[in-house]
C-alpha cells in the first residue's frame, strides 16, 4: 500500500537529517533540528525565538537580511559566510535557503554546512602553492657570478608574474652575471611560460646578464617548435651539467660571449 507524500511528518524528516537545518519566519527563528543544535551548542530553547541575523558578523548583517527577504520568493544561491555559535566561536560554512510552507506560514528553510575542514585545507594549498613561487624565484649560486634558475611544476599567469619580479632583483643582489634557467621541473609548457621567460630575459639582457636555456625535455621542445617560438637568442643546452662546461670551455665567465 502506497503513502501519500503529504501523509510524511515534515518535522521528523528536518529533524532527523544529518545537516544543521534552521526554520525562520519574519526574522525570527521557530525551529531548529538535533544537528543544529550540536553544531549550534545550545538547546533548541535557547535558540528558537532568537533572530537568524544573530549569528552573523555586523558587517553581514544587512546584506543577510536582503537575502532572506528575496528568498521568500524564489530559493537562494549558495554563499559562503563566517557565523557565530552560541558560545562566540566563529565558523566558517556554506548557507542554502529556500521559502517553505508551515501551514499558513511562509517560511524560509536555512541549510548550513560545516566547510572549516575544507577552509583549512584550501589555506594549506595556498601556503604550499606560495612556498613553491617562492622556491621557483630562488636562484642557486653556483660559481661566482653564475646562478641556475630552477622552474618546476606549472606557471600560471600570477607564477609568471612573480617570476618577473623577482629574479631581476635577486639576479641584481646577488652580482650574477650568467644566469642558466633549468625547465627540467617543467611538466608543461604554453605561451605563458615562454612569454614569461622571454621578458625576464630581455629585463636581464637590459642588465647586463646573459641567460642559458637548459632541460628542454623532448616534448616540451616540440611544442616551443609547435608555439613558432624562436629560442636563438637564448642558447639552450641538455642540462646544466653541459652549460657549465660551456662555461669552462670558453674560459672565465668574464670573456664568455654568445
Amino acid at each position: 500500500m502506497s503513502e501519500n507524500i503529504s501523509d510524511i511528518n515534515y518535522k521528523q524528516v528536518i529533524e532527523y537529517a544529518l545537516e544543521p537545518l534552521i526554520i525562520h519566519s519574519d526574522l525570527k527563528i521557530i525551529d531548529i533540528n538535533h544537528a543544529g543544535e550540536l553544531f549550534f551548542r545550545a538547546s533548541k530553547k535557547d535558540i528558537i525565538g532568537a533572530s537568524p541575523l544573530d549569528i552573523f558578523k555586523n558587517t553581514s548583517k544587512s546584506s543577510i537580511e536582503k537575502r532572506i527577504q528575496s528568498a521568500y520568493d524564489q530559493p537562494a544561491k549558495v554563499i559562503e559566510e563566517t557565523i557565530y555559535r552560541m558560545d562566540g566561536t566563529t565558523v566558517d560554512v556554506e548557507l542554502y535557503c529556500h521559502p517553505v510552507w508551515l501551514g499558513d506560514t511562509k517560511a524560509i528553510q536555512t541549510y548550513i554546512w560545516d566547510i572549516t575542514d575544507r577552509k583549512e585545507m584550501e589555506k594549506k594549498q595556498k601556503e604550499m602553492s606560495n612556498q613553491i613561487n617562492e622556491l621557483s624565484s630562488v636562484l642557486v649560486p653556483l660559481l661566482d657570478g653564475i646562478a641556475v634558475l630552477p622552474l618546476f611544476g606549472a606557471i600560471d599567469d600570477e607564477k609568471a608574474n612573480q617570476l618577473l619580479v623577482n629574479v631581476p632583483i635577486r639576479v641584481k643582489k646577488q652580482h650574477v652575471k650568467y644566469l642558466i634557467i633549468d625547465f627540467t621541473g617543467i611538466y608543461n609548457i604554453d605561451t605563458i611560460v615562454v612569454s614569461s621567460i622571454f621578458k625576464i630575459t630581455s629585463v636581464l639582457s637590459i642588465l647586463g646578464v646573459r641567460c642559458i636555456a637548459t632541460g628542454l625535455r623532448p616534448e616540451l621542445a616540440m611544442v616551443v617548435v609547435q608555439l613558432d617560438v624562436n629560442f636563438v637568442s637564448i642558447p639552450t643546452l641538455s642540462s646544466v651539467q653541459e652549460a657549465l662546461k660551456m662555461l669552462g670551455i670558453a674560459g672565465s665567465s668574464e670573456t664568455l660571449t654568445f
